[in-house]
Protein backbone atom coordinates (compact mmCIF):
# COMPACT_ATOMS: atom_id res chain seq x y z
CA UNK A 1 0.00 0.00 0.00
CA UNK A 2 0.84 3.65 -0.31
CA UNK A 3 0.07 4.70 2.78
CA UNK A 4 -1.61 7.65 4.02
CA UNK A 5 -0.74 11.44 2.48
CA UNK A 6 -0.20 13.54 4.95
CA UNK A 7 -2.59 16.46 5.19
CA UNK A 8 -4.46 14.82 1.94
CA UNK A 9 -7.62 16.51 2.37
CA UNK A 10 -5.93 20.41 2.79
CA UNK A 11 -3.51 19.64 -0.62
CA UNK A 12 -6.09 20.00 -2.17
CA UNK A 13 -8.26 22.63 -0.64
CA UNK A 14 -7.02 26.11 -2.31
CA UNK A 15 -7.72 27.97 0.34
CA UNK A 16 -5.23 26.74 2.42
CA UNK A 17 -1.84 28.08 2.84
CA UNK A 18 1.21 25.64 3.77
CA UNK A 19 4.98 25.65 1.91
CA UNK A 20 4.50 23.35 -1.40
CA UNK A 21 4.48 19.73 -0.97
CA UNK A 22 7.59 18.32 -2.60
CA UNK A 23 6.47 15.65 -5.13
CA UNK A 24 9.78 13.49 -6.61
CA UNK A 25 8.78 12.43 -9.89
CA UNK A 26 10.63 8.92 -10.85
CA UNK A 27 9.76 8.59 -14.10
CA UNK A 28 12.34 6.40 -16.02
CA UNK A 29 15.11 7.02 -13.59
CA UNK A 30 15.07 3.21 -12.21
CA UNK A 31 18.31 2.59 -14.04
CA UNK A 32 16.91 -0.45 -16.27
CA UNK A 33 16.68 -2.62 -12.56
CA UNK A 34 14.58 -3.33 -9.39
CA UNK A 35 17.37 -2.61 -6.81
CA UNK A 36 18.08 1.22 -8.53
CA UNK A 37 14.02 1.56 -7.99
CA UNK A 38 14.09 0.49 -4.48
CA UNK A 39 17.77 2.84 -3.66
CA UNK A 40 15.59 5.54 -5.21
CA UNK A 41 12.53 5.43 -3.04
CA UNK A 42 15.12 4.41 -0.16
CA UNK A 43 16.99 8.10 -1.14
CA UNK A 44 13.96 9.90 -1.41
CA UNK A 45 12.67 9.55 1.81
CA UNK A 46 16.04 10.56 3.22
CA UNK A 47 16.60 13.44 1.03
CA UNK A 48 13.18 15.30 2.33
CA UNK A 49 10.03 14.33 -0.28
CA UNK A 50 7.04 14.73 1.04
CA UNK A 51 5.78 12.39 -2.17
CA UNK A 52 6.92 10.04 -4.70
CA UNK A 53 5.05 9.43 -7.85
CA UNK A 54 5.33 6.65 -10.24
CA UNK A 55 4.53 6.55 -13.51
CA UNK A 56 2.32 3.31 -14.59
CA UNK A 57 2.18 1.94 -18.09
CA UNK A 58 3.41 -1.07 -20.32
CA UNK A 59 4.76 0.03 -24.31
CA UNK A 60 1.63 -2.14 -25.20
CA UNK A 61 -0.91 -0.13 -23.51
CA UNK A 62 0.47 2.74 -24.45
CA UNK A 63 0.82 2.39 -28.44
CA UNK A 64 1.84 -0.61 -30.63
CA UNK A 65 4.95 -1.83 -31.86
CA UNK A 66 5.03 -0.32 -35.55
CA UNK A 67 8.04 1.05 -37.74
CA UNK A 68 5.33 3.07 -39.63
CA UNK A 69 6.22 7.20 -40.19
CA UNK A 70 3.37 8.23 -37.20
CA UNK A 71 5.49 5.93 -35.02
CA UNK A 72 8.55 6.92 -35.40
CA UNK A 73 10.57 9.74 -33.32
CA UNK A 74 11.08 12.03 -35.21
CA UNK A 75 14.96 13.79 -35.23
CA UNK A 76 14.14 16.90 -33.11
CA UNK A 77 12.45 14.44 -30.39
CA UNK A 78 14.48 14.76 -27.00
CA UNK A 79 14.31 10.75 -27.06
CA UNK A 80 15.18 10.54 -30.86
CA UNK A 81 17.80 8.00 -30.27
CA UNK A 82 15.33 5.22 -29.38
CA UNK A 83 13.71 5.11 -32.88
CA UNK A 84 10.36 4.02 -32.26
CA UNK A 85 7.46 5.11 -29.43
CA UNK A 86 7.46 1.33 -28.67
CA UNK A 87 10.91 1.18 -27.98
CA UNK A 88 11.29 4.31 -25.65
CA UNK A 89 7.97 2.83 -23.62
CA UNK A 90 9.87 -0.02 -23.61
CA UNK A 91 13.67 1.81 -22.44
CA UNK A 92 11.33 3.62 -19.74
CA UNK A 93 8.73 2.26 -18.43
CA UNK A 94 8.58 0.92 -14.94
CA UNK A 95 7.62 -2.95 -14.73
CA UNK A 96 4.40 -3.40 -12.90
CA UNK A 97 5.80 -6.23 -10.13
CA UNK A 98 8.84 -3.18 -9.34
CA UNK A 99 5.90 -1.03 -8.87
CA UNK A 100 4.14 -2.81 -6.35
CA UNK A 101 7.63 -3.40 -4.43
CA UNK A 102 8.07 0.16 -4.62
CA UNK A 103 5.02 0.63 -2.98
CA UNK A 104 6.02 -1.64 -0.70
CA UNK A 105 8.99 -0.18 0.37
CA UNK A 106 7.38 3.37 0.60
CA UNK A 107 4.79 2.37 2.55
CA UNK A 108 7.82 0.69 5.05
CA UNK A 109 9.65 3.85 4.87
CA UNK A 110 7.00 6.20 5.34
CA UNK A 111 6.46 7.75 1.92
CA UNK A 112 3.29 8.52 0.52
CA UNK A 113 3.65 7.37 -3.47
CA UNK A 114 1.08 7.93 -6.05
CA UNK A 115 1.32 7.41 -9.97
CA UNK A 116 -0.18 7.87 -12.96
CA UNK A 117 -1.73 5.40 -14.83
CA UNK A 118 -2.17 6.00 -18.66
CA UNK A 119 -4.97 3.16 -19.08
CA UNK A 120 -8.04 1.81 -17.44
CA UNK A 121 -5.53 -1.31 -16.29
CA UNK A 122 -3.01 0.43 -15.17
CA UNK A 123 -5.62 2.72 -12.66
CA UNK A 124 -7.27 -1.02 -12.06
CA UNK A 125 -3.46 -2.14 -10.90
CA UNK A 126 -3.22 0.86 -9.17
CA UNK A 127 -5.96 0.30 -7.08
CA UNK A 128 -4.93 -2.75 -5.79
CA UNK A 129 -2.17 -1.48 -4.57
CA UNK A 130 -3.99 1.06 -2.48
CA UNK A 131 -2.98 4.40 -4.72
CA UNK A 132 -4.33 7.37 -2.64
CA UNK A 133 -3.84 9.81 -5.60
CA UNK A 134 -4.08 9.96 -9.05
CA UNK A 135 -2.43 12.27 -11.72
CA UNK A 136 -3.51 12.96 -15.09
CA UNK A 137 -0.17 13.24 -17.26
CA UNK A 138 -0.05 16.53 -19.83
CA UNK A 139 -0.26 14.64 -22.97
CA UNK A 140 -3.26 12.54 -21.60
CA UNK A 141 -5.54 15.40 -21.02
CA UNK A 142 -7.83 14.68 -23.76
CA UNK A 143 -8.69 10.86 -22.75
CA UNK A 144 -11.89 11.91 -20.79
CA UNK A 145 -12.11 8.24 -20.33
CA UNK A 146 -9.14 7.91 -18.52
CA UNK A 147 -9.87 10.48 -16.05
CA UNK A 148 -13.40 9.16 -15.79
CA UNK A 149 -11.99 5.75 -14.55
CA UNK A 150 -9.46 8.03 -12.16
CA UNK A 151 -12.61 10.28 -10.97
CA UNK A 152 -14.46 6.22 -9.84
CA UNK A 153 -11.74 5.72 -7.62
CA UNK A 154 -13.18 8.52 -5.39
CA UNK A 155 -9.47 9.09 -4.62
CA UNK A 156 -8.22 13.11 -5.84
CA UNK A 157 -6.82 13.89 -9.38
CA UNK A 158 -3.64 15.74 -10.31
CA UNK A 159 -4.07 16.77 -13.67
CA UNK A 160 -1.11 18.97 -15.58
CA UNK A 161 -1.87 21.53 -18.14
CA UNK A 162 1.47 20.60 -20.49
CA UNK A 163 -0.27 20.28 -24.16
CA UNK A 164 -3.93 21.75 -22.43
CA UNK A 165 -5.86 24.39 -24.43
CA UNK A 166 -8.56 26.08 -22.71
CA UNK A 167 -11.47 23.24 -24.06
CA UNK A 168 -8.99 20.23 -23.22
CA UNK A 169 -8.84 21.51 -19.82
CA UNK A 170 -12.30 23.02 -19.17
CA UNK A 171 -13.72 19.30 -20.56
CA UNK A 172 -11.14 17.87 -17.80
CA UNK A 173 -12.63 19.71 -14.84
CA UNK A 174 -16.26 19.07 -15.96
CA UNK A 175 -15.76 15.53 -15.56
CA UNK A 176 -13.56 15.90 -12.37
CA UNK A 177 -16.83 18.17 -10.82
CA UNK A 178 -19.59 15.74 -12.47
CA UNK A 179 -17.98 13.30 -9.77
CA UNK A 180 -16.82 15.64 -7.07
CA UNK A 181 -13.81 14.53 -7.17
CA UNK A 182 -11.10 16.99 -5.12
CA UNK A 183 -8.61 17.74 -8.01
CA UNK A 184 -5.63 20.32 -8.49
CA UNK A 185 -3.82 21.29 -11.68
CA UNK A 186 -0.29 21.83 -12.54
CA UNK A 187 1.01 24.69 -14.54
CA UNK A 188 3.41 22.63 -16.95
CA UNK A 189 5.41 22.99 -20.05
CA UNK A 190 5.81 19.76 -22.02
CA UNK A 191 9.58 19.94 -23.01
CA UNK A 192 12.54 18.20 -21.64
CA UNK A 193 14.11 20.45 -20.50
CA UNK A 194 11.47 23.51 -20.25
CA UNK A 195 13.41 27.03 -21.47
CA UNK A 196 12.92 29.06 -18.04
CA UNK A 197 11.34 32.05 -19.82
CA UNK A 198 8.95 29.84 -21.37
CA UNK A 199 7.25 28.94 -18.12
CA UNK A 200 4.72 31.74 -17.50
CA UNK A 201 4.26 30.75 -13.93
CA UNK A 202 1.61 33.84 -13.32
CA UNK A 203 -1.01 30.80 -14.69
CA UNK A 204 -0.52 28.86 -11.49
CA UNK A 205 -2.63 32.27 -9.44
CA UNK A 206 -4.92 32.57 -12.87
CA UNK A 207 -5.84 28.37 -13.00
CA UNK A 208 -6.27 28.68 -8.93
CA UNK A 209 -9.00 32.04 -9.33
CA UNK A 210 -10.70 30.12 -12.60
CA UNK A 211 -11.23 27.09 -11.80
CA UNK A 212 -11.21 27.51 -7.99
CA UNK A 213 -8.82 24.79 -6.81
CA UNK A 214 -5.49 24.08 -5.34
CA UNK A 215 -2.57 24.59 -8.19
CA UNK A 216 1.32 23.69 -8.46
CA UNK A 217 3.71 23.20 -10.62
CA UNK A 218 5.08 20.69 -12.62
CA UNK A 219 8.78 21.70 -13.25
CA UNK A 220 10.84 20.45 -16.22
CA UNK A 221 13.72 23.33 -16.09
CA UNK A 222 16.99 22.09 -15.66
CA UNK A 223 17.29 24.24 -12.32
CA UNK A 224 15.36 25.15 -9.11
CA UNK A 225 14.61 28.76 -10.01
CA UNK A 226 11.02 27.72 -11.49
CA UNK A 227 10.20 26.30 -8.52
CA UNK A 228 11.42 28.86 -6.07
CA UNK A 229 8.88 31.56 -8.17
CA UNK A 230 6.01 28.81 -7.88
CA UNK A 231 6.43 28.91 -4.23
CA UNK A 232 6.10 33.01 -4.10
CA UNK A 233 3.31 32.40 -6.11
CA UNK A 234 1.16 30.07 -4.01
CA UNK A 235 1.60 26.66 -5.74
CA UNK A 236 0.20 23.76 -3.45
CA UNK A 237 2.54 20.91 -4.68
CA UNK A 238 5.77 21.36 -6.88
CA UNK A 239 6.71 18.48 -8.91
CA UNK A 240 10.04 17.57 -10.39
CA UNK A 241 12.03 15.10 -11.99
CA UNK A 242 14.32 13.68 -9.73
CA UNK A 243 17.15 10.89 -10.22
CA UNK A 244 19.78 9.20 -7.79
CA UNK A 245 23.81 10.71 -7.66
CA UNK A 246 25.51 10.21 -11.17
CA UNK A 247 22.87 8.35 -12.96
CA UNK A 248 23.48 9.33 -16.60
CA UNK A 249 21.78 6.29 -17.98
CA UNK A 250 18.38 6.81 -17.43
CA UNK A 251 15.91 8.04 -20.46
CA UNK A 252 14.75 11.30 -17.99
CA UNK A 253 18.40 11.59 -16.38
CA UNK A 254 19.28 14.73 -18.55
CA UNK A 255 17.08 16.73 -17.19
CA UNK A 256 16.50 15.28 -13.73
CA UNK A 257 17.74 17.10 -10.18
CA UNK A 258 19.80 14.58 -8.30
CA UNK A 259 18.48 13.59 -5.27
CA UNK A 260 21.63 15.04 -3.80
CA UNK A 261 20.14 18.25 -4.55
CA UNK A 262 16.93 17.93 -2.87
CA UNK A 263 17.62 19.11 0.80
CA UNK A 264 18.83 22.39 -0.41
CA UNK A 265 16.32 22.40 -2.44
CA UNK A 266 13.52 22.43 -0.62
CA UNK A 267 15.13 24.24 2.21
CA UNK A 268 15.23 27.22 -0.16
CA UNK A 269 11.61 26.62 -1.31
CA UNK A 270 10.22 26.80 2.75
CA UNK A 271 12.34 30.43 2.99
CA UNK A 272 10.69 31.36 0.11
CA UNK A 273 7.23 30.83 1.26
CA UNK A 274 8.05 32.28 4.30
CA UNK A 275 9.41 35.76 3.25
CA UNK A 276 5.91 35.85 1.22
CA UNK A 277 4.09 35.83 4.28
CA UNK A 278 0.63 37.88 3.89
CA UNK A 279 -0.68 41.28 3.62
CA UNK A 280 0.82 43.81 6.57
CA UNK A 281 2.71 47.08 8.24
CA UNK A 282 2.53 45.41 11.32
CA UNK A 283 6.02 45.55 12.77
CA UNK A 284 6.74 42.44 13.71
CA UNK A 285 8.74 41.75 17.60
CA UNK A 286 11.83 41.03 15.93
CA UNK A 287 12.10 44.45 14.04
CA UNK A 288 11.20 46.59 17.48
CA UNK A 289 14.43 47.56 18.73
CA UNK A 290 15.12 49.30 15.37
CA UNK A 291 12.99 51.65 16.28
CA UNK A 292 15.80 53.54 17.71
CA UNK A 293 17.22 54.09 14.24
CA UNK A 294 14.38 56.24 13.62
CA UNK A 295 14.43 60.37 14.39
CA UNK A 296 12.79 62.59 17.02
CA UNK A 297 12.93 66.23 18.54
CA UNK A 298 15.72 66.43 21.02
CA UNK A 299 17.44 69.48 22.37
CA UNK A 300 20.83 69.58 20.92
CA UNK A 301 22.01 72.25 23.06
CA UNK A 302 21.04 74.07 26.68
CA UNK A 303 17.94 75.56 26.55
CA UNK A 304 16.77 78.59 29.09
CA UNK A 305 13.59 78.98 31.11
CA UNK A 306 11.80 81.54 28.18
CA UNK A 307 14.67 80.75 25.22
CA UNK A 308 12.81 80.75 21.75
CA UNK A 309 13.52 77.28 20.03
CA UNK A 310 16.01 77.80 17.23
CA UNK A 311 17.28 75.00 14.72
CA UNK A 312 20.37 75.33 16.69
CA UNK A 313 18.64 74.14 19.76
CA UNK A 314 16.13 71.51 18.78
CA UNK A 315 17.43 69.02 16.02
CA UNK A 316 15.64 65.95 14.53
CA UNK A 317 17.86 62.83 15.55
CA UNK A 318 18.54 59.56 16.11
CA UNK A 319 16.97 58.33 18.81
CA UNK A 320 12.87 58.31 18.57
CA UNK A 321 11.98 58.18 21.81
CA UNK A 322 11.25 62.75 21.41
CA UNK A 323 8.05 64.55 19.58
CA UNK A 324 7.90 63.26 15.96
CA UNK A 325 9.92 65.48 13.42
CA UNK A 326 6.67 66.41 11.87
CA UNK A 327 6.43 69.06 14.37
CA UNK A 328 9.32 70.13 14.66
CA UNK A 329 7.71 73.23 12.17
CA UNK A 330 5.12 74.15 15.39
CA UNK A 331 7.70 74.23 18.01
CA UNK A 332 10.47 76.57 16.32
CA UNK A 333 10.33 80.31 17.59
CA UNK A 334 8.62 79.40 20.87
CA UNK A 335 9.37 79.33 24.09
CA UNK A 336 10.57 76.82 26.73
CA UNK A 337 8.44 76.37 29.27
CA UNK A 338 11.51 75.43 31.73
CA UNK A 339 14.96 75.03 31.81
CA UNK A 340 16.12 72.50 29.07
CA UNK A 341 19.43 70.65 29.31
CA UNK A 342 21.01 69.28 26.22
CA UNK A 343 19.86 65.94 24.64
CA UNK A 344 16.52 65.91 26.38
CA UNK A 345 14.14 64.23 24.30
CA UNK A 346 11.31 67.00 23.19
CA UNK A 347 7.46 66.70 24.80
CA UNK A 348 4.90 68.85 24.66
CA UNK A 349 5.33 69.93 28.30
CA UNK A 350 8.71 71.50 27.18
CA UNK A 351 6.87 74.05 25.24
CA UNK A 352 5.11 77.35 26.91
CA UNK A 353 1.34 77.24 26.13
CA UNK A 354 1.47 74.01 24.30
CA UNK A 355 -1.26 71.37 24.30
CA UNK A 356 -0.26 67.96 23.71
CA UNK A 357 -0.97 66.50 20.48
Amino acid sequence: MGGPVTDIDTLFDPAYRRPPLICVEMSGNHQGNLQSALDFVRAAKTAGADLLKLQVYRPDTITIRSDRKDFRLAADNDWAEYGTLYDLYEKAHTPWDWIAAMFDAAREHDLPVFASPFDPTAVAFLESLGCPIYKIASPEITDLGLIEACAHTGKPVVVSTGLASRADLDAAVDVLRHHQTPFMILKCVSAYPTPIEDMNLATIDWLRTTYRCAAGLSDHTLGPEAAYAAAALGAAMIEKHFKLPGDVASVDAAFSMELAQLPAFKRTIEAVWAAVGRPTLALPEIAKPSLTGRRSLYAVADIRKGERFTPDSVRSIRPCHGLAPRHLPEILGRQASRDIGKGERMSWDLIEGAEDA
